[in-house]
């Protein structure tokens, strides 16, 4: 994925947007493939939901175009999309399962496949015990499952998610990314924002960082890491004398990223030779494990807006 204008199912092309003296976005141009999980990453206020909400027509832009498989996006294309806003979009009292047959139906569904389908993914989801009751009787993280069900339950070619972690437990945060997974898997386009960049690491193969309204990186993480400038090492030193990490931060040009069980992660300045690290790390103890480290997508998203 990137900026360029051919490659992707999903283009977004120079979109601006502003809000009185503020800029939203900024002549931002995306193109998204499908096949593969892709993360919509940028701090509060990047410009993330304002794109999304354009992308389905929530919101006008005030210039540029959004574009899917060629053709500009349209009422018919974005029902065959699978959009699960940062807001609730759910009707507070309406029963679970009839909420989920009504939007089932809005996508041109017949009411048996409507409530087969509703059945299931509530079930997969956990939920399905609490079919009957009102959303409003759910706690936080039922309701981001419901609203979850409602973007899949009429089984969209596109699937588009911001936030869709924010209230989930450990097992609901699982079974959403495996749903993600399969739908990529599949060859539909899934596209997600987050903040929660440990689990984005995990699950995307791809990701898009926007900042200020642009977009300032973009592509495959794996091919991210090995591109950045970053160089770092994981140590483990025995040091059998309590002195912990103390060698470490007595060498110039090195910083300690993190430390714990699995050893020390640390940051080399350019004119630091790996080998001389290795050399302090002997000399303070027995080293047990030695290596260089790629860099964190959390890292790289700091580098890329620049942020301290």
């Amino acid at each position: 994925m990137g900026d360029g204008q051919s490659s992707g199912v999903l283009e977004i092309d120079r979109l601006s947007k502003r809000y009185g003296d503020r800029v939203a976005l900024r002549d931002l141009t995306l193109s998204v493939p499908a096949g593969q999980v892709v993360g919509l990453l940028g701090p509060n206020g990047s410009g993330k939901t304002t794109a999304m909400r354009i992308v389905f027509g929530v919101i006008d832009a005030d210039a540029g175009e959004v574009r899917y498989r060629g053709a500009p996006i349209d009422a018919d294309v974005r029902r065959r999309f699978g959009y699960m806003p940062e807001e609730r979009g759910l009707y507070p009292d309406m029963r679970v399962h009839d909420q989920l047959v009504y939007f089932a139906r809005l996508s041109g569904l017949d009411r048996a496949t409507a409530a087969r389908r509703a059945d299931a993914l509530l079930e997969r989801l956990g939920i399905g015990d609490r079919s009957g009751d009102e959303v409003q009787k759910l706690s936080l993280g039922n309701q981001q499952r419901v609203q979850l069900a409602a973007a899949l339950v009429h089984e969209p070619e596109a699937l588009v998610l911001d936030e869709p972690f924010s209230g989930l437990d450990p097992l609901a945060v699982a079974g959403l990314s495996e749903i993600a997974e399969e739908a990529a898997r599949a060859g539909r386009l899934v596209l997600f924002s987050s903040h929660q960049l440990d689990l984005v690491e995990g699950l995307c193969e791809s990701v898009a960082v926007i900042d200020r309204g642009s977009l300032v990186m973009a592509g495959r993480v794996d091919e991210l890491k090995a591109a950045s400038p970053r160089r770092e090492l994981r140590v483990v030193v025995h040091t059998g004398n309590g002195e912990g990490h103390g060698w470490a931060e007595g060498i110039g040009g090195v910083r300690i990223v993190s430390s714990g069980a699995d050893g020390l992660r640390l940051s080399l300045g350019p004119e630091v030779e790996p080998l001389a690290v290795l050399d302090a790390a002997r000399a303070a103890g027995e080293v047990r494990d030695f290596g260089l480290e790629l860099p964190s997508l959390t890292e790289l998203f700091m580098d890329a807006v620049e942020r301290p």
